[in-house]
């Protein structure tokens, strides 16, 4: 299997310095230390914005930028991504060296009708070379920039910045479902234009349940979403990854909607060896309700299982949109802090020692699975760090996965609405 070349940019080490004004400049004349909570604003091209905080440094004439490790902005590039930003620029296209902009206002981060809150303090621009970016690590900068004017000859010196911008391969398997899950499609191994088939995927439905919990009341007809599942084989036919829901998708008393408090849930299981399947990871789903003018959502939350531990532990926790659809992540880029030296740490304390790390070899960017809001046909495009696969099995395991993300949208529907009749076909593993 060959991955396709993705690179990180990591941006840390983020501190404001904020100049006195003199004594003699009156009263409010100058720039004047914050007393309340600054922030920054991070775009990286066309990339979504990132909104941090940006904490204050003292302003005491050191010129040495701090390392205080701490990782503030992620952004994730693909090959695409590459090509556009290393293009040439044109009458028609903004294309070219990629900038990253930063915005730094006092007050605390949000924003209000789609403009950020807070006093904006001045603004940034940074040039990044990104070509051979995805062939080995670069900083692309770090220390101190100005970001606003000079309040008048005599006056206080511009608002600083210090940060450090750098640069990483981070290369993926991406897999391509060409069917919808519940449809037993084939997974397709994605580099550049060549797609080749990986893996085939069976969906079945159970008619009994089984696997309903202990004390748990009957549900009436059409009111429970139960039993689906998604085996993976490879192309020899073998089994090497399941996804089994093994609680029902209820709606909670009085409504059509699963909620927070009683979720449906999924194992994702592995050949154990003689049939036998092993647990490796729970996926919990839900549907959350949108606020003011917003759509639903699907909350999940995700657990490994890990071999001796006798507690599950939380990889993800978040949602997607309900009607838009979104990006199912396992991102723990931002639990390894940037080190001292501008390098990203692989444990905790970004001093490499992996004993005290409490995700097992999870360190970075591990999956995404893209998926389609509720009602559109979705194939789910999956991203896997390279590191976190180290057989045909370890990506299966993502691939059923992703599937299970994928019907969790269909099986927190409201229960008012009617389900396509391959989810709701008693033996709908018979219909193919």
């Amino acid at each position: 299997m060959d991955p396709c070349p993705f690179v990180r940019v990591l941006v840390g080490n983020l501190a404001l310095r904020m100049p006195v004004a003199p004594p003699a400049a009156g009263a409010g004349a100058g720039v004047h230390p914050s007393t309340s909570p600054c922030h920054c604003k991070i775009r990286l091209g066309k990339m979504p914005a990132q909104l941090v905080p940006a904490p204050l440094a003292p302003s005491d004439g050191c010129e040495q930028a701090p390392a205080s490790g701490a990782l503030a902005a992620a952004f994730h590039l693909s090959k695409a991504d590459l090509e556009w930003f290393n293009g040439k620029p044109s009458f028609f296209s903004s294309r070219g060296e990629a900038t990253l902009k930063v915005a730094v206002y006092a007050g605390r981060k949000g924003s209000t009708c789609g403009v950020s809150s807070g006093r904006l303090l001045g603004k940034a621009t940074i040039p990044l070379d990104l070509k051979g970016a995805e062939a080995k690590p670069a900083v692309l900068h770090s220390g101190w920039i100005s970001i606003g004017k000079r309040a008048g000859k005599g006056g206080p010196a511009a608002a600083e910045l210090s940060l450090t911008v750098r640069a990483e391969p981070d290369p993926r398997f991406v897999f391509e479902f060409d069917g919808e899950p519940e449809c037993s499609p084939q997974v397709l191994q994605v580099r550049g234009s060549m797609k080749q088939p990986m893996f085939t995927c069976k969906f079945g439905c159970r008619s009994n349940s089984d696997l309903r919990r202990p004390g748990m009341q009957p549900e009436a007809p059409g009111k429970e979403r139960k039993g689906w599942s998604v085996t993976v084989h490879d192309l020899s036919g073998s089994p090497v990854a399941m996804a089994s829901m093994v609680t029902p998708f209820v709606p909670s008393p009085g409504t059509d909607r699963v909620s927070r408090s009683n979720p449906g849930a999924w194992l994702i299981l592995r050949p154990a060896g003689d049939g036998a399947w092993e647990p490796w990871a729970r996926l919990e789903c839900w549907r959350e309700r949108g606020g003011a003018g917003a759509s639903d959502s699907l909350g999940y939350r995700f657990d490994l299982l890990l071999p001796g531990v006798d507690h599950a532990v939380p990889l993800a926790d978040s949602s997607i949109s309900s009607s838009k659809g979104g990006k199912f992540a396992i991102d723990l880029t931002a639990a390894q802090p940037l080190s001292r030296g501008g390098t990203p740490g692989c444990s905790p304390r970004g001093s490499g020692d992996f004993s005290n790390w409490p995700l097992g070899n999870y360190r970075g960017f591990v999956m995404s699975a893209a998926v389609q809001g509720e009602g559109k046909c979705s194939k789910p495009a999956v991203e896997v760090g390279v590191a976190h696969i180290g057989c045909a099995e370890d990506a299966a395991a993502f691939v059923a996965l992703a599937a299970a993300v994928d019907l969790s949208m269909d099986a927190c529907r409201l229960f008012s609405h009617r389900l396509r009749k391959e989810l709701s076909h008693p033996q709908a593993d018979l219909l193919r």
